[in-house]
């Protein structure tokens, strides 16, 4: 069973289980300073949503390099990829900012026994459709 998915990338025990999902959802309002009173402000929409997933794999499990580079790769491509909890909720669509790797317990040829990582995802607006008339023209 997977904890989340990314697009088809899936966040599991064999590839990379977080253990831990920080979610973070700002709301922009316009400020307008006024004399002798608290600014006047007015909400103007949705600000940024973002999502970081932290944990820690070990390699006698799995290898977390491998995952992590297929992280990389998707992050290049920078296409917005729907993110689903194992449970069925939909967070909605999201990219790739940032991927933080750290190698712990080096062994003798320097190969990590344990990598902790952190990826931070943006939400962006679902992507609009397509029309196919338009697309042929």
């Amino acid at each position: 069973m997977h904890l989340l998915a990314l697009g088809m990338f899936l966040f599991e025990i064999g590839t990379l289980g977080p253990d831990e999902l920080q979610r973070k959802t700002d709301w922009r309002h316009a400020r307008s300073g006024r004399v002798g009173a608290r600014d006047a402000t007015q909400f103007v929409g949705p600000g940024d949503e973002t999502i970081s997933l932290s944990g820690a794999v070990y390699t006698e499990i799995a290898d977390g390099r491998v995952s992590l580079d297929e992280l990389r790769e998707m992050a290049d491509a920078g296409e917005a990829l729907p993110l689903i909890s194992g449970n069925g909720t939909v967070f909605g669509n999201y990219v790739i900012t940032a991927i933080d790797e750290r190698h712990a317990v080096l062994m003798a040829d320097g190969t990590p026994r344990r990598i902790d990582f952190g990826i931070d995802l943006l939400r962006v607006d679902d992507p609009a459709p397509t029309n196919s008339t338009e697309a042929a023209a």
